[in-house]
């Protein structure tokens, strides 16, 4: 008879990651379900345990989103127009002149408060609460109504939405997909919002009873974007976010209550310094009656009596008092002191560890988490890159989905108004968006050597790798252009009092070499 061929049943993946019978990977229990499933249901509880971390339940946690927050948002992104000057038929004369009308009227409006609905916060402000609540909850909501208000030209305003409030309605609408609070048409695109009308956990007197509010997300009859949901995608179908710490919730939440067990540990091995052990014998009758051992008691007192009042005593005299002090015990009493095991030796190794791994899931190296450089010039500047691409990450981010929408809404009611000139804007919107294009500076990055910074940047321009604006952006977050105003007008000052040019100065490089700049129309 004719052996039977074997068939292989692992092959590729069911022979590693997708086995099932391989003990390392047999009891790996794991499902993963559709967004609304695996996101959706979750957010609740995920959000939660998320701003529980950064209140204090774990101080990584809140490390980490700040760290975020004041790198990639700081302050608040500021508006540097880019229009497209060749498209609009514009020269770069009345191309420069446009952007500097633009920037100086957005600032009036941005620098208000009157920019809030509620009238708290300016643009700015509003920028970096916004970010951190997008961060903690995985998502918020922005409305942009139109308010009057006394002496302000413009009736934009700014409404956040805590994700909390994004919630579905209690009676669902007979037919409708509701995804978390987000209607959805036959494509799974948006359609509508549900947000309560206050927070659901708040417990004020006599607040209004609460209700959720459908809001269309676009305008019936402009096809005008009333609301801008903003979440991080990380699947396709999604429609609620993921608050950043999620997928390290239980390490920092273990790391805490680590921290917390070792320093419990450490000051009670302080408080307990001193113990006192007794003589077994002392138990006898015999014994505790000699005359040797009652001449240390005094009439009316007992053993316990005793030495609870020489114990009172050491621990109400100061430590100034206790320097080269000479104590006498009750008899056949010893003291002896304890060596306690803490601090850990071993803890700083161990705390270092995780946070390596905490770091390398969120994308910020220990170092920047810790805000700790020990390292060398070339290993803290490596980590501070690898830093800066999750924050410039962010920052763009950041800018194509709450900064750019609410200049675009905001300069469209400023050419309605007529505060600024922009001719055919509603004809065309290529022309509209020719007229909006803009940049978004942020928190520079700082430098750890500013010679060498400062050179590279240098050569850059020179090079024309770089342009002296966004350099400039990059280095200290200012504008080359009102640079280079100021500086005009400080160096013809200079020579109207007499003084002569700058002369060129040796710069001391951080290794000890000297080398000179050189003063050229290029640096």
């Amino acid at each position: 008879m004719k052996n039977k061929k074997l068939r292989v049943k692992n092959s590729g993946y069911s022979h590693y990651g997708a086995s099932r019978i391989k003990p390392s990977v047999s009891g790996w229990q794991s499902k993963s379900k559709s967004p609304a499933e695996d996101i959706s249901d979750n957010l609740e509880l995920l959000r939660e345990r998320s701003r529980d971390l950064y209140s204090g339940g774990g101080p990584l946690g809140r490390g980490a989103v700040d760290r975020l927050v004041l790198n990639s948002v700081g302050p608040g992104l500021t508006l540097n127009c880019r229009i497209n000057a060749e498209y609009l038929g514009l020269s770069e004369d009345e191309a420069s002149q446009w952007e500097a009308d633009t920037e100086r009227e957005f600032g009036f409006w941005a620098e208000s408060k009157n920019c809030s609905v509620d009238r708290t916060m300016n643009f700015y402000e509003l920028q970096s609460l916004c970010f951190k609540s997008v961060l903690l909850n995985g998502d918020a909501v922005v409305l942009l109504p139109m308010k009057k208000v006394r002496n302000s030209p413009y009736d934009l305003k700014i409404s956040l939405i805590e994700g909390d409030r994004l919630h579905d309605p209690f009676f669902r609408p007979a037919g409708a997909v509701i995804d978390g609070g987000v209607e959805l048409d036959s494509e799974g695109s948006p359609v509508a919002y549900y947000i309560a009308n206050r927070h659901p956990e708040s417990e004020l007197t006599y607040q209004k009873r609460l209700e959720y509010v459908r809001i269309p997300a676009f305008g019936g009859m402009s096809g005008r974007r009333n609301v801008l949901h903003l979440l991080p995608f990380e699947r396709i179908g999604q429609h609620r976010g993921v608050p950043f710490l999620a997928p390290v919730i239980e390490t920092l939440k273990q790391l805490g209550r680590y921290s917390d067990a070792e320093l419990m540990a450490a000051v009670i091995g302080g408080i307990f310094a001193l113990f006192f052990e007794h003589d077994p014998a002392d138990s006898n009758d015999d014994q505790l009656g000699s005359d040797d051992y009652a001449s240390t008691i005094g009439e009316g007192e007992s053993e316990s009596d005793t030495l609870a009042e020489w114990r009172n005593t050491v621990n109400s005299m100061g430590i100034k008092d206790m320097y080269g002090m000479i104590a006498d015990l009750p008899l056949r009493t010893k003291a002896t002191s304890i060596a306690p095991a803490r601090p850990n030796t071993a803890f700083d190794a161990f705390v270092m560890s995780l946070v390596r791994q905490i770091g390398s899931a969120l994308g910020i190296p220990a170092e920047v988490l810790f805000l700790n450089f020990e390292s060398s010039y070339s290993a803290s500047r490596g980590a501070l890159l690898e830093a800066w691409k999750l924050f410039h990450y962010w920052r763009n981010w950041w800018a194509v989905n709450f900064c750019q929408p609410i200049y675009y809404e905001w300069l469209c009611e400023a050419v309605l108004k007529g505060r600024i000139h922009a001719p055919k804007f509603f004809d065309d919107p290529l022309i509209a968006y020719s007229y909006s294009w803009s940049e978004w500076n942020g928190p520079s990055q700082g430098q750890l050597d500013p010679v060498k910074e400062v050179k590279a940047a240098v050569l850059r321009v020179e090079n024309g790798f770089s342009t002296r604006q966004r350099e400039t952006a990059e280095l200290t977050g200012g504008d080359w252009e009102l640079n280079h105003r100021q500086r005009v007008k400080e160096e013809k000052l200079r020579t109207e009092a007499g003084f002569t040019a700058t002369p060129a100065e040796n710069i001391q490089e951080s290794d000890g070499a000297t080398s000179d700049v050189q003063s050229n129309g290029s640096s």
